[in-house]
């Protein structure tokens, strides 16, 4: 069965979204968009609590990494969303955009047009902030970006230590100065998780030009000659075409499209063939150049019950949902990450390389270390912002149910690791100091054991882990690893776009869901040919 529309989406994630409520604001442009999960209906999402249980379990892939020879062969939790929204309807909803510098450096890799003078118009365009507005901030956008209500009491305390450290008081990370210490806004509205579902598309779906299938598994491109005219998709065993009359836009995000391409015989042409895969189109760089945050924590247990931990027990837990059901308030209107910092590894670097993220709890998301049961604790993150380590995403077969083998290479290059115990080293000396230390009972992650530089080095390899932040696998620019070209159009090939991550050059320095949405803006506006 065949179904005719102008502009078919493959992917329903935080870039998905945008460009369907986007181009569905035309009336006569219709827009498919296909979603391998389901609705956001799953009462966690909403919450920006719910995070701390999302990060595993039915609304993800259930992805792991290769084993990582530089992280002790350790196969990696790799948390990527299977829902409408993407990885803005389960992360930890921190907003963050980056450096001007990182956007900047796009150009300078090939990416013309995507300079921070030329996109921060799209972030603005974006952003619907309660509390920050002028040159930095937009306040009408459809991401709602808002103050944390009410910081927990060790987010206060975590913020003070690094002031007490030496890291200023920094109240907005998105302003002309990344560096320092703060309370990180995010992307809420109202108390509520502001997703790109919630934000862009659910305006949207009342449009009758606008078509959203969910629970589809894409198979492949549809190509005729070198021009894609459609996807086939498959719904609970039935298969199905949506055939596009202008274009196929992929946005399955840093790990998904890949794969898709080289599904669809576009990408390195040994590597198809190895899997009986007729080519369309050979190019080396789709599924290489994966860059991603490698994120270590420690962890500290709590002489009281000071962090959200308190609210595990039973009891607690009843109350804070009496809390947030009646009255909008409470624990539940947290999303955990709280606290962050933007510092250097390297005093010598030009801008931050290292991203803290502080939790007011411990054993929050799946594989990180946590404390004895029935106590309180809280961890703190950090990784280098701009990792030199490159890795790859390729086809474990040419069955599209297979998921594909995903290798971050993390700690390829000794820089990295440099930067990471820097990162580690840093952590230690925040929760060292007045406003942080009278809290805590004991460090339990690193041990006291831990004191050499060999030994920080080993902690780094054991507990580092991916921060969700999967970029860059099919590279902007006009290079030989390159996929698309600065209008986001696939390099010999007509009729196909990719819009999402994968896009990106390079990693940017910060968390990466806003300028995932910047790219779906953009991209909308090129599509409509206004940019």
């Amino acid at each position: 069965m065949s179904q005719g529309y102008d502009y078919v989406i493959v992917g329903g994630g935080s870039s998905g979204c945008v460009l369907a409520a986007r181009l569905s604001e035309n009336p006569s442009a219709r827009v498919c968009l296909i979603e391998a999960g389901g609705r956001d209906s799953h009462p966690l999402i909403h919450m920006p609590v719910g995070f701390a249980k999302m990060t595993a379990g039915p609304l993800t892939w259930g992805l792991k990494t290769a084993p990582q020879k530089h992280a002790n062969n350790r196969e990696i939790l790799y948390a990527q969303a299977k829902v409408l929204g993407g990885g803005s309807s389960i992360n930890a909803e921190v907003f963050t955009r980056g450096h001007p510098g990182d956007y900047d450096r796009w150009v300078e890799e090939g990416a013309d047009g995507w300079g921070f003078k030329d996109i921060q118009k799209y972030f603005l365009r974006s952003e619907g902030n309660t509390i920050l507005s002028g040159t930095w901030h937009g306040t009408d956008g459809p991401l709602g970006v808002s103050n944390i209500p009410e910081p927990q009491r060790m987010t206060r305390a975590f913020v003070q230590s690094c002031q007490e450290l030496g890291i200023p008081y920094n109240p907005d990370f998105n302003g002309p100065l990344q560096e320092g210490s703060g309370v990180y806004q995010t992307t809420t509205r109202n108390n509520r998780r502001c997703s790109a579902a919630v934000g862009y598309l659910r305006p949207a779906l009342k449009r009758k030009n606008l078509t959203v299938i969910t629970g589809a598994l894409v198979l492949r491109v549809v190509f005729e000659g070198r021009r894609a005219v459609g996807v086939d998709y498959q719904v609970d065993g039935k298969r199905m075409t949506a055939r596009a009359d202008s274009e196929v836009l992929l946005t399955s995000g840093a790990i998904g499209t890949p794969k898709l391409m080289m599904l669809s015989g576009v990408g390195p042409a040994a590597a198809l063939r190895s899997h009986g895969i007729d080519v369309i189109q050979d190019l080396a760089g789709v599924g290489e150049n994966l860059q991603d945050h490698f994120g270590v924590d420690i962890v500290a247990e709590l002489k009281d019950h000071d962090s959200l931990d308190k609210y595990n027990k039973l009891h607690w837990s009843i109350w804070a949902g009496l809390q947030y059901t009646l009255f909008n308030s409470g624990p539940i209107t947290s999303n955990v990450v709280e606290g962050g910092a933007f510092w250097y590894g390297d005093k010598t670097s030009p801008y931050p390389d290292l991203q803290f993220h502080f939790l007011a709890g411990a054993g929050a998301e799946a594989g990180v270390p946590s404390v004895p049961k029935g106590s309180s604790g809280i961890t703190l993150n950090s990784y280098t912002l701009r990792p030199k380590s490159r890795g790859t995403v390729t086809l474990r077969s040419a069955d599209p149910r297979d998921l594909p083998i995903i290798d971050p290479n993390f700690l390829a290059d000794p820089e990295d690791v440099k930067i990471s115990v820097e990162g580690v080293k840093i952590s230690q000396e925040i929760f060292a100091q007045p406003s942080l230390e009278k809290y805590i009972k004991m460090r339990h992650f690193p041990s006291r054991d831990v004191r050499t530089e060999a030994d920080y080095v080993a902690y780094t390899r054991q507990y580092g882990r991916t921060s969700y932040h999967p970029t860059c696998t099919c590279k902007m620019g006009r290079d030989e690893m390159s996929v698309v070209d600065p209008q986001l159009r696939v390099h010999g090939l007509d009729g196909i776009r990719i819009c999402d991550s994968s896009t990106m050059p390079s990693l940017v320095g910060s968390n990466t869901n806003a300028a995932t949405i910047m790219i779906g803006e953009k991209a909308a506006d090129m599509i409509r040919g206004n940019a």
